[in-house]
């Protein structure tokens, strides 16, 4: 990927959490965008989202967000000077989710080799 392009891709997600944060300040509360990936055309791009609560918030959230997605798509392009404003389709990221669970079975593993090593016993001086 091009210096180019990871530039517009930050560039998009900064615009993004921006504009919510601004306009939708309470609804966007439970939002967190987490990265964009703009097309090299420019002209398609995914936004990656994390939704803090239970999966009927995240569902309610994302019909929202795809609700109010052409008004963030305007923004963006009227603050980011490109040759095209991308067509952009949000995603729910549950890599946050999945990081915590590999850490709880990691955790677990750890504790059961503890469990299964005897004490090493005391070296006489």
């Amino acid at each position: 990927m091009s210096n180019r392009l990871v530039r517009i891709n930050e560039l998009v997600q900064r615009e993004i959490s921006a504009y919510l944060r601004k306009h939708y300040q309470s609804e966007a509360a439970c939002l967190t965008i987490l990265g964009a990936r703009i097309s090299s055309d420019l002209k398609t791009g995914k936004v990656f989202v994390s939704i803090i609560g239970s999966d009927e918030v995240a569902v309610a959230r994302m019909k929202w967000l795809r609700k109010i997605a052409p008004e963030i798509r305007h923004a963006v392009g009227s603050n980011i000077v490109m040759k095209w404003t991308p067509l952009l389709e949000y995603i729910i990221d549950d890599t946050p989710v999945r990081a915590a669970r590999i850490l709880t079975l990691l955790d677990e593993i750890e504790a059961k080799e503890k469990a299964k090593t005897p004490p090493a016993p005391p070296q006489a001086e």
